[in-house]
C-alpha cells in the first residue's frame, strides 16, 4: 500500500524535508521541481515527483506566495452597479472567459463591484495594501480615476478597451469601429436609408467607435443627420427611452442600430408602443450577438463580439505581466490587443 493511501484525517501532512529525504535529494532541489525550475535533470525531477506522489505532499501555496510577494488572486473590477452586472450577459460571458483562463493556475479571482462612490474608496485602499497580484478592469468609462491608481501603485492591470487612441495600460478590445459599419452597410444593402444609432455611454471608449462606424451612411453618399443620434446608456430602459425619444423626433425612420442587444430590446419594445412592425416598418440591429438576440421575436441581426475570448485574452495579458519581473522601465510597451466582430443576421432586419 502507497505511503498517502489509509492516512487518516487529522494526520500530520508530510514536510519539504520528508519529500527530500524519501528522494535521496537536497530540499533545495526539492523546492525547485516543485516550483518548475528548469535547472534540474529529468531522473531527478521523476525522483521528486515520485517521492510527493508516495508521500501525499501537498505544497504550502500560501507561504510560497508570501516568500515571493505574491498573493495568487487577480481582481475582476466592474466599475458598474451589481444590478447592470446581473442584467447584461456582456459581464457573465467576459467572466466566464476569465474563469476558464484560470482554471489550470494557481490563481484565485475575486469578483469586485466599484458602481459607487463608497464602493471605489473601499476598493482603492484595498488595492494600496497590495492584496491581489493584478486587476482585470471591465466596462472603463474616461473618467475613471481606477486605472492611474493601478498604474501609480504599479499593480499590472488589463483593461477591457482602451479608454482612448492614447491608452497606456494594456487593453483587449472588438473591433467597434468595423462592427459598427458593417451593420450600417447590412442596413443600406436592405433600402434602409433614414438609419438611426442609439449610442452607449459616450464616456466609453468602444461607444464612440460604434458612433464613429455609422461614417458608411455618408460613404454612400446620406450625409449624417444629428437627429438620427440618440444617446442611450447600454441599458433596456435607456434603450425603450432613446426610440421613443427618436419616434418623436424623426417618425420617418426606418432601421435602427443599437450599441447593445440589451439596448436593442428596450427599441423593440418602445417600437412594438407605437404599432412599428419590426422589420416590415423599422429594421433592427444589435450588438453583442449575445443570447438576448437568439431569443428575442422576432430574432435580432447583432454584431458579434467575442466577449469570452476577450475575457480568455485580458487574462492571459494579465498573467504575462504578472510574471514578468522587471521594473516598469524596462518593460516591453503594454500591448493592444483588437480582436475581429462578425455580423450575424437574422430576421429582424
Amino acid at each position: 500500500m502507497a505511503v498517502n493511501e489509509g492516512r487518516s484525517r487529522g494526520a500530520r501532512r508530510p514536510t519539504l524535508e520528508e519529500v527530500a529525504v524519501h528522494a535521496g535529494v537536497g530540499r533545495g532541489t526539492v523546492s525547485r521541481v516543485i516550483n518548475g525550475s528548469p535547472r534540474v535533470s529529468d531522473a531527478t525531477r521523476a525522483a521528486v515527483e515520485a517521492a510527493v506522489a508516495e508521500l501525499g505532499y501537498v505544497p504550502n501555496t500560501a507561504a510560497r506566495a508570501l516568500a515571493a510577494n505574491r498573493t495568487d488572486a487577480i481582481a475582476l473590477v466592474v466599475p458598474e452597479p451589481e444590478t447592470r452586472f446581473f442584467a447584461e450577459p456582456y459581464f457573465s460571458d467576459m467572466l466566464r472567459g476569465v474563469g476558464a483562463e484560470i482554471t489550470d493556475t494557481e490563481m484565485q479571482l475575486l469578483l469586485i463591484f466599484a458602481g459607487n462612490d463608497r464602493e471605489r474608496e473601499r476598493l482603492a485602499q484595498y488595492l494600496a495594501a497590495h492584496r491581489v497580484d493584478g486587476v482585470l478592469l471591465v466596462s472603463v468609462h474616461a473618467d475613471d480615476p481606477l486605472p492611474d491608481l493601478l498604474a501609480e501603485l504599479e499593480i499590472p492591470a488589463v483593461i477591457s478597451g482602451p479608454r482612448s487612441a492614447a491608452e497606456t495600460l494594456a487593453s483587449v478590445d472588438s473591433d467597434n469601429y468595423g462592427g459598427a459599419r458593417s451593420a450600417v452597410e447590412h442596413l443600406l444593402s436592405r433600402g434602409r436609408r433614414r438609419i438611426a444609432h442609439i449610442t452607449g455611454h459616450l464616456d466609453v471608449y468602444g461607444a464612440q467607435r460604434r458612433v464613429d462606424g455609422c461614417d458608411a451612411l455618408g460613404d454612400a453618399g446620406h450625409g449624417a443627420d444629428g437627429a438620427l443620434i440618440e444617446a442611450g446608456d447600454f441599458t433596456e430602459e435607456g434603450g425603450r427611452r432613446a426610440m421613443a425619444r427618436l419616434l418623436e423626433s424623426r417618425p420617418d425612420v426606418d432601421a435602427v442600430f443599437a450599441a447593445s442587444d440589451v439596448t436593442a430590446a428596450g427599441a423593440r419594445q418602445a417600437l412594438r408602443e407605437a404599432g412599428r412592425r419590426i422589420p416590415d416598418d423599422v429594421a433592427l440591429v444589435g450588438y453583442d450577438d449575445s443570447a438576448i438576440a437568439r431569443h428575442m421575436e422576432p430574432p435580432l441581426t447583432s454584431v458579434r463580439q467575442p466577449i469570452e475570448e476577450m475575457g480568455r485574452a485580458m487574462t492571459d495579458l494579465l498573467l504575462t505581466e504578472i510574471a514578468d519581473r522587471r521594473p516598469a522601465t524596462r518593460r516591453a510597451p503594454r500591448r493592444q490587443m483588437v480582436l475581429a466582430t462578425e455580423l450575424v443576421e437574422r430576421r429582424s432586419s
